[in-house]
């Protein structure tokens, strides 16, 4: 499966190594390209995931801030709910393209 903003495929992974959680694919950290994420100051925690960190998201110079997210350190409650552990997977928000 890919992430994509245009034409620029921004992350890539087999949907096996996808994780769904709540109708997003989170892709594994290997799977996003370098130098496209830049941490966000925004602030967030879910009540059942934990500490949200938000990324804008750089192509081609054009900025999307906090338009990805991951869980670094997701709460045990959380991995045991979705029976995985989704530790620094990466999501994306509607303007990411996502396709099989």
């Amino acid at each position: 499966m890919q992430a994509r903003l245009g034409d620029t495929v921004i992350a890539e992974a087999d949907e096996a190594d996808l994780i769904r959680i709540e109708g997003n694919w989170y892709f594994p950290p290997a799977a996003v390209r370098e130098g496209v994420l830049t941490t966000s100051p925004t602030p967030y925690t879910c009540p059942w995931k934990g500490a949200c960190q938000y990324f804008t998201v750089t192509v081609d110079g054009h900025a999307l801030t906090d338009r990805a997210w991951s869980y670094p350190e997701p709460y045990p409650t959380a991995i045991e709910k979705v029976g995985a552990d989704f530790s620094g997977y990466v999501a994306f928000w509607k303007e990411i393209e996502i396709t099989d």
